[in-house]
Parts: C-alpha cells; structure tokens; sequence
C-alpha cells in the first residue's frame, strides 16, 4: 500500500521554540539519515547507469523530469555536466514543469499536466536511445508520471528517483530509485532530506556515467572546461604531475590544446 512518509509528521516538534543551536543539531540528525538511505538504493542506481552507458555510447541522451524542487535538482545537475566534464549540453538535459520560469518563481498547476511533459520531450525529437528519469520526492507528481509512461511505452530506458515507498512515479518507470529517508525535519518540506537524497542520486548518475564515458583519467576532471582562473590552475597542475613539465611549459601546453587530456594526448604524440 502506498504510503506518503514524506508527508508524515516530523519526529521533532515545538520547532518555534527551540534555540538556534538545537535546531542545527536536529536537523543535522536527520540529514544523517540521507546517506544511509540513498546506500541502499544503490543496486537501482548501478542498474540504470549500466542501462544508460551504452545507450549513449551510440548517442544517447539522458533527461531529467521534474516540477518544483525536484525539477530544479534535474535542470542543475544538467548545467553542470558540460563544465565538469566538457560533454555538450545536448547529452543531459533538465526538463521542469512551467519551464525557465519555473526555476525561480512557482508556475501555478504546471505540474498537474501529464501530456505537457511527452509533448516537450518530442520537441527534443526523443529516440529509443534516450533515458528519461523522473524525480519527484512525493513520487505523485502527473507531470513526471506522464512523462515516464509515454517514453516507456516508446521505448526509452525509464527510471524514477523518489522518496516514498511503491508510488505512481516508481510503477510508471521500468528501474525504481526509492531513497527512505523518513518524515521531514519542517512536515512535508521535501526541499529538506528529500532533496538531498535527490540531489545525491543525480551525482551518482552523471558523474559514473561521465566517467565510463571516459571523461575522468585517474580521478581527475581532464575534460573540464577552462572557464576562469581556478580551472586553468588546476587543469596546468594536472600536466605537471602527469608529465612531468614546468608551471608555465604545462600552463602554455593546455592553452594551446584546449584542455587537459588533449594536451596530454598532443604531447605525447609529438614526444614519439
């Protein structure tokens, strides 16, 4: 039977009354829960990826639905493939029910809609190769479980990451990503632990799937891109231990070719 657990009340009451220090302790308490939540959803999680790897290794894409805070999780992990491992924007997107606007300001009754969400994934001309993965913390939402459905019966790889046990959202996707992390700190406040299992989940995801795509050497970033000073720094580092060269010899190397695992492959070419 399914049960709203994020809806629960909180297992901390009288919020209002208590001092600065014992609220941060408290909600620190909670927050402690989310890892141990999110562990447990793993063998999900190890599915997908291993699902989605292949599947855009012949140009396959992953999209993120969402509405509210879920939607906003989806849309950020996605902004922050290209610069971490200079992947295109084309291959993760973020979707959120009531568009752009919706990242800052609410869209009345956006996300109540089922069929707006299919019709926006074919206005990215969806294929059988795509992966479309719905978060909702309720695991109610009409504008996530729309989406899984049609892509499912379309034939995309589906998943669901959600906060309650045996919901619409996880029937509707073929892999069930549940992280339990039990009532929230403010009742019903799923921006709280419910978000952070989210956010935690989204991690896992892009960034295995980024590095089997082999966009990490080592447990290094040699794909980022060299958008200011503290990655130019970081990515010249990277040379000299790699190869062993001068600050500015490697500093003058990764200007020219663009990013770290250019220059290295570029060096080495020449070295021969």
């Amino acid at each position: 039977m399914f049960t709203k657990i994020t809806e629960q009340p909180s297992l901390h009451d009288d919020l209002d009354r208590k001092s600065v220090g014992e609220l941060l302790r408290e909600m620190n308490e909670e927050d402690q829960k989310v890892a141990l939540a999110v562990r447990d959803a793993i063998p999900q999680i190890e599915r997908l990826v291993e699902g989605i790897v292949p599947r855009m290794k012949q140009g396959g894409r992953i999209f993120y639905m969402g509405a509210g805070t879920s939607g906003r999780l989806g849309v950020l992990d996605a902004s922050e493939i290209p610069p971490t491992f200079g992947m295109p924007n084309t291959y993760v997107i973020g979707l959120i029910a009531g568009g752009d606007t919706a990242l800052r300001n609410p869209v009345e009754k956006a996300e109540d809609d089922p069929e707006r969400s299919w019709a926006e994934l074919k206005e990215h001309n969806v294929t059988t190769l795509d992966t479309v993965i719905g978060i909702a913390a309720s695991g109610t939402t009409p504008y996530v479980i729309g989406a899984l459905q049609h892509a499912r019966e379309f034939g995309c790889l589906t998943a669901s990451i959600s906060c309650n046990p045996d919901s619409p959202v996880a029937q509707a996707a073929e892999i069930a990503i549940e992280a339990l992390v039990g009532p929230e700190f403010v009742t019903g406040s799923t921006r709280l632990k419910s978000g952070t299992a989210q956010k935690l989940i989204c991690n896992m995801i892009t960034t295995t799937t980024m590095i089997k795509m082999g966009r990490v050497k080592g447990n290094k970033m040699v794909n980022m891109q060299l958008s200011n000073k503290k990655l130019v720094d970081r990515g010249t580092r990277m040379l000299v231990e790699e190869l062993g060269l001068e600050y500015d010899k490697a500093r003058e190397l990764l200007l020219q070719y663009g990013s770290v695992k250019r220059a290295m492959d570029g060096y080495r070419q020449n070295a021969q």
